[in-house]
């Protein structure tokens, strides 16, 4: 499943417990992400699900991580 697989992911990145990580959680303002973060895990997220690159634009409006796991649906059905 995407969210459990990108919870793992943003757990090892920013050294948090998984089970801290819900849906809700706001990247930047939870787990303290900053640009040269997203950078690095927008990289993670492309190489894992083979989707193309992911444009700065499409990534403006996301928060939250269930709102990247949807990116990420949206990403793997083009």
């Amino acid at each position: 499943m995407i969210i459990d697989r990108l919870k793992s992911i943003l757990s090892a990145q920013f050294g948090i417990d998984i089970d801290r990580i819900k849906d809700t959680t706001d990247v930047v303002d939870d787990l303290g992400a900053d640009s040269l973060d997203i950078a690095e895990l927008l990289s993670t997220i492309e190489e894992e699900w083979h989707v193309p690159p992911i444009p700065d634009a499409a990534v403006a409006d996301i928060h939250t991580v269930g709102e990247l796991a949807g990116l990420i649906e949206s990403r793997l059905e083009k």
